[in-house]
């Protein structure tokens, strides 16, 4: 029996053409199987002291298991439909002898349609495992957050630089310094290098308020005016990080980077003053979700807690330094909503896993009612905002209002410095430049200064925040 060829036009032998078929069945079946595959697009890590990330980008969701193997220290991830292909071929070498808690990894075939991933560990890890939706740049996400068993304590980092009043056997009214003339001027700007905002005149700081007064009481219960009877404790967080990049500058300037460089220069001014100490958000490239930033602030129970920014705006010519506090009453301006709604994004970028409840994390993100903290913000954000006036011109005159989740500590004044527009070409340079960063950062220590010259830290008693 024979069975027509199409191609021919002639009749083929019933072998030849089942023998074809099943041929070609096969072949449909192989590429039915291909096609359920799903191509890892991006493997990433982010190697941090406190937690190590991994992240792994697919073109579809991702299938997965895990589980914790012990004997050594291990963590097991099954990807179920994954293309084992060249990206994840490369995972491994993206892991440096420096990371913390990951010491290699190793990816193979486990079984027809499994990727198998074996972290090996350093130290023993308590692992969160989630998956991400595509969200800015990126695709679908699985996220690999190891957190050591032993969460890192952030006053570590503090006890390098004893309290010198403390260390002194000092009774809380000295010794003292001299501290910023709460009179004296601010430094004179540079010439501008380009036309000034409209409205905004960069040879005048913004106006800087000489006339509030501490009250007789208050004074004696700081140690008097312009006396500071402990050590003050700053929080410096460098906006975005890891994952989350910020805004992007038309150069290809990331605002992750230039918010730490600035952040770290800050911090090594800070700790240069016998009574002053800095404390990093984050002191390397990675993600720390708001939240988190403010619960590290009241970990070291910070006296003021200032948040560096480089935005981007719509407009590529918007340019100027800003300084925003908290709004309990709506933003100040339209601007100030739009850019508040886009930093309150980030943990949509950066990652954050929805499925941990944090209790105490939940009770630092409350609604700010104390109104004395948010007084003391304006304050803190005015002297600052004088200074910046010295070394740039001011998109604004005053200081700005929005709901930023970030400045929600509910005891801690607390400001959000925008050092300039990354979006516009010309400050983009000026942000990359090292000189342009020291003066940033010296601008907002005198503004720091200038702050406490009225208000000095408080007396306080030790307070148990998470307790």
């Amino acid at each position: 029996m024979s069975e027509p060829d199409h191609a021919t036009g002639q009749l083929m032998p019933r072998r030849r053409f089942l023998k074809l078929g099943g041929a070609a069945m096969t072949l449909l079946v192989s590429r039915v199987g291909f096609a359920a595959e799903t191509s890892i697009l991006a493997v990433r890590v982010w190697p941090s002291q406190d937690y190590t990330r991994v992240t792994l980008e697919g073109r579809d969701k991702l299938k997965f298991a895990h589980q914790i193997v012990k004997n050594p220290e291990r963590l097991v991830i099954d990807l179920e439909g994954a293309e084992f292909n060249s990206v994840i071929q490369s995972l491994p070498g993206k892991i440096t002898e420096t990371d913390p808690y990951i010491k290699l990894i190793r990816a193979g075939r486990n079984r027809p349609g499994v990727v198998r991933l074996v972290i090996e560990l350093k130290n023993e890890v308590k692992p969160q495992v989630f998956t991400l939706e595509p969200v800015g740049q990126y695709g679908h996400r699985l996220v690999l957050d190891l957190y050591p068993a032993e969460p890192v304590d952030p006053l570590l980092a503090l006890i390098e630089k004893p309290d010198p009043i403390a260390a002194a056997g000092g009774n809380g009214a000295s010794p003292t310094r001299p501290v910023t003339d709460p009179g004296k001027p601010a430094v004179q700007p540079e010439a501008a290098s380009s036309a000034p905002v409209q409205g905004t005149d960069p040879a005048k700081p913004a106006p800087v308020d000489n006339k509030e007064e501490v009250s007789p009481a208050d004074r004696k219960h700081r140690g008097g005016k312009g006396q500071v009877t402990r050590l003050a404790t700053i929080a410096i967080d460098p906006g975005h990080g890891g994952e989350d990049p910020g805004a992007v500058g038309r150069g290809g300037t990331f605002e992750k980077n230039v918010t730490l460089a600035i952040g770290r220069r800050l911090k090594a001014k800070i700790d240069a003053d016998p009574l002053l100490r800095g404390m990093l958000t984050r002191d390397d490239d990675f993600f720390v979700p708001l939240g988190q930033r403010v619960a590290k602030a009241r970990a070291v129970q910070a006296d003021l807690f200032v948040s560096i920014h480089a935005d981007a705006f719509i407009k590529p010519d918007a340019r100027g330094s800003s300084v925003f506090v908290l709004s309990d009453k709506g933003a100040s301006s339209t601007a100030a909503r739009w850019l508040a709604q886009k930093e309150n994004a980030a943990d949509l970028v950066g990652g954050v896993n929805i499925g941990v409840k944090d209790a105490l994390l939940a009770r630092t993100l409350l609604d700010l009612s104390q109104t004395a903290t948010m007084q003391d913000s304006a304050k803190l954000g005015r002297a600052v905002l004088g200074e910046l006036g010295g070394i740039n011109q001011l998109h604004k005159g005053q200081i700005e209002q929005a709901g930023f989740a970030v400045l929600k500590a509910p005891d801690i004044p607390s400001i959000l410095v925008e050092t300039a527009f990354i979006s516009n070409p010309e400050e983009e340079l000026r942000l990359k430049d090292e000189a342009y960063q020291d003066k940033m950062a010296e601008a907002i220590l005198r503004g720091i200064k200038r702050y406490f010259a009225k208000n000095p830290p408080a007396q306080r008693n030790t307070v148990a925040y998470f307790g």
